[in-house]
């Protein structure tokens, strides 16, 4: 009966998890119909797809702490009606401003989604267990991530844009009876609500996105964003303070002493910062520099994509026999050389055959740390802290996409542009070697994750005694 109830809790929180993270790059290759259909400005353009980032990574601890508080099943359930209530509002969006905000709407929904499918898929599964479950889910998520544009681009093609949300609609009305029925209740630790904690921390998200995301837009100089920047780090400091010295804080600050979590979640904030800024620019480099078209494109990411798919299960089973730092720094290793390597050979004459090995060394690269630094993080804290622990690091990996992207965006704007295939090609070079170099960078970092010995067990209970969570059908 436990197997049974595994297989469903596995399969259940992949699938919410797949629909969550496939909209976070769907809407890529839809932005030109979106923009004739509905009239819309480049500056509308921009936010059709930041408002759903942003509200997402603002969001995501308030919803963790929410499902520790009020029952993880509860708003999970809630977050998935959001999310699907949302997804048809947007294909039925009679402007552009109804769109903008009915993404803002999916972004709160995902929020509760992805930090409370993890938590659910950790408490379910003991830790001998765990690190498999979660690499079958980040596998799937993973693919999610890599192949939301050649998605977006097909059904674009062959329907219309609006059926790239109508997809999440029945997806939704299937999943949200089956959890209810199949997947049984947890709480985390305590009942209180630190409300406190989760305003500072969202006023301080929310002001360093603003920050990132309008920096491309108004200039990195701006007052707006080095106010917003600002404002962000202030808030976020008086959340560290407020946490220090609150009874039951939301992100207990002692978390940070334990370097399974602190090592891990920096590990996984350069992984998702190279790998969503690679992905922004690896399928539009295909198109404009090498004159693809959006079915060829989906075909030739296939090295890539596939590589996910394949390895990040067979990873999440080998973490706990070989360690999660060895994975975790090979992993960002390879991603960082497959990165290295197509920014050397990236030019528009450039053959597809060519680029098929570097992607497979930067797909198994993703592959082996993404289940890797989740498992350091997951197995640092104790059982009743897991939605906490998966909510610091669901929110860090939503700042890391925008991060990324902001990053590589700036390093294309300063050497090339989107005139020829020539001047594609000359930003796309360097923009692609800096995301080589962020996974180094989260390569280091992994080495300061505990060995083998520390890292394939839960971490033990506080020395406060509490009680197990409830566990309820």
């Amino acid at each position: 009966m436990a197997q049974k109830t595994s297989g469903w809790l596995l399969g259940l929180t992949a699938a919410a998890s797949l629909m969550v993270a496939l909209d976070a790059t769907v809407v890529a290759t839809a932005l030109t119909r979106i923009r004739l259909d509905l009239s819309a400005t480049m500056e509308q353009l921009e936010w059709t797809v930041n408002a759903y980032s942003l509200s997402f990574a603002v969001l995501l601890m308030t919803g963790a702490a929410l499902g520790d508080r009020f029952g993880r099943r509860r708003m999970f359930v809630a977050g998935l009606g959001l999310f699907t209530a949302a997804s048809a509002a947007c294909a039925t969006a009679p402007g552009i401003g109804w769109l903008i905000v009915a993404r803002a709407v999916q972004g709160c929904g995902a929020a509760l989604v992805m930090p409370l499918a993890m938590a659910l898929l950790s408490n379910g599964f003991p830790p001998e267990r765990r690190a498999k479950a979660l690499g079958i889910s980040a596998g799937l998520t993973g693919l999610a991530v890599v192949a939301g544009p050649v998605v977006g681009g097909v059904v674009t093609q062959g329907l219309a844009w609006q059926w790239i949300f109508w997809l999440d609609v029945p997806i939704g009305l299937v999943v949200i009876p089956l959890v209810l029925r199949r997947i049984p209740e947890s709480r985390g630790a305590g009942t209180s609500f630190d409300l406190g904690g989760v305003v500072l921390v969202t006023g301080g998200a929310f002001g360093l996105v603003w920050g990132l995301i309008r920096a491309d837009g108004v200039g990195w100089g701006a007052f707006e964003v080095d106010g917003a920047l600002t404002a962000g780090a202030v808030l976020l400091a008086a959340f560290v303070a407020w946490e220090l010295r609150v009874r039951q804080p939301m992100v207990p600050m002692r978390l940070l002493r334990s370097r399974g979590f602190s090592a891990g979640n920096t590990a996984g904030l350069f992984l998702y910062a190279s790998l969503y800024g690679s992905l922004f620019f690896m399928a539009q480099f295909l198109q404009t520099g090498l004159g693809d078209g959006p079915m060829a494109t989906g075909l030739r990411l296939m090295p890539w994509t596939a590589t996910v798919t394949v390895v990040a299960p067979v990873a999440g089973a080998l973490v706990n026999r070989v360690g999660a730092r060895t994975l975790t720094v090979a992993g960002l290793t390879l991603q960082a050389a497959g990165m290295g390597w197509i920014g050397l050979v990236a030019e528009p004459s450039l053959a597809h055959a060519q680029l098929i090995a570097p992607m497979v060394v930067a797909g198994a690269g993703v592959s082996l740390a993404m289940p890797a630094a989740q498992t350091s993080v997951i197995n640092a804290v104790a059982r009743q802290e897991i939605g906490k622990a998966s909510g610091v690091f669901n929110m860090l990996r939503q700042f890391a996409a925008v991060f990324g992207v902001a990053i590589l965006a700036a390093v294309f704007t300063a050497k090339g542009g989107y005139g020829t295939a020539r001047t594609f090609s000359d930003g796309f070079a360097p923009a692609i070697a800096v995301s080589g170099a962020l996974s180094l960078t989260g390569a280091l970092a992994g080495l300061f994750i505990p060995g083998r010995s520390r890292t394939a067990r839960q971490a033990p209970t506080p020395a406060v005694p509490r009680p197990e969570p409830e566990l309820t059908r």
